[in-house]
């Protein structure tokens, strides 16, 4: 699963690998967390934009929008035929921009933390849902969903799933309005080569949510 991650990238770096219109304003943080506001970048009329999503995601038949919740992942074998995702898998496809996640791994003394990201250090791109709920008096939420497949060589010692890394050069296909049939898209729900990829220990202080500093990411002396 993913249910944490962090995001500290320059606005000008974000708005290039991303190809957006304009440099977001974002700050960075190192400890997001389900229901908090994600930044999230789709399809837009003009191209594409980037937008803040709640995490967790809450389908239009909803009747109460705590159910988001326990939808912060979604499977990605199943996601386009369960209720709750199947269609914003055909419509409402998004890039969730990330520096690293986190996974806990159990030890004698405790889950230990690890820290996650390319071997590079780059920001990266998880693959996305996004939905919209109206509340009873009217007014919109955004919701957002990290789609998970099968734990790559590097990530399985820590968990069995991992989130879906989209390579920059299959973002268009992913967002592609035109693909409303998940068969096309199932080349990209796989785990992500490890070999390109880093993990190590940090501090058991991001156990905590209302922790988010540098120190969260700094490997464990």
């Amino acid at each position: 699963m993913c249910g944490r991650f962090s995001l500290a990238v320059p606005a000008e770096q974000l708005a290039t690998q991303f190809a957006l219109t304009e440099a977001p304003a974002l700050s960075p943080r190192y400890n997001i967390a389900p229901t908090q506001e994600v930044a999230v970048v789709r399809a837009g009329d003009r191209g594409r934009e980037l937008a803040m999503f709640r995490w967790g995601l809450v389908p239009p038949w909803a009747t109460d929008p705590s159910i988001g919740a326990r939808m912060i992942n979604a499977r990605s074998e199943t996601a386009a035929e369960k209720p709750a995702f199947r269609g914003a898998m055909r419509q409402r496809r998004c890039l969730i921009p990330a520096s690293g996640f986190y996974e806990w791994q159990a030890q004698p003394g405790g889950k230990q933390p690890f820290y996650i990201g390319l071997a590079d250090g780059q920001p990266f791109a998880l693959a996305g849902l996004w939905e919209h709920w109206r509340s009873p008096e009217g007014q919109w939420l955004l919701t957002c969903t990290i789609l998970t497949t099968t734990a790559n060589e590097l990530v399985q010692p820590l968990h069995d799933r991992m989130p879906v890394i989209v390579p920059p050069k299959q973002y268009d296909h992913w967002l592609d309005p035109g693909i409303t049939d998940a068969g096309p898209l199932q080349e990209l729900l796989v785990p992500f080569p490890a070999a390109q990829m880093r993990a190590y220990p940090v501090s058991r202080a991001v156990n905590r949510v209302t922790n988010d500093d540098p120190s969260l990411i700094a490997p464990l002396a």
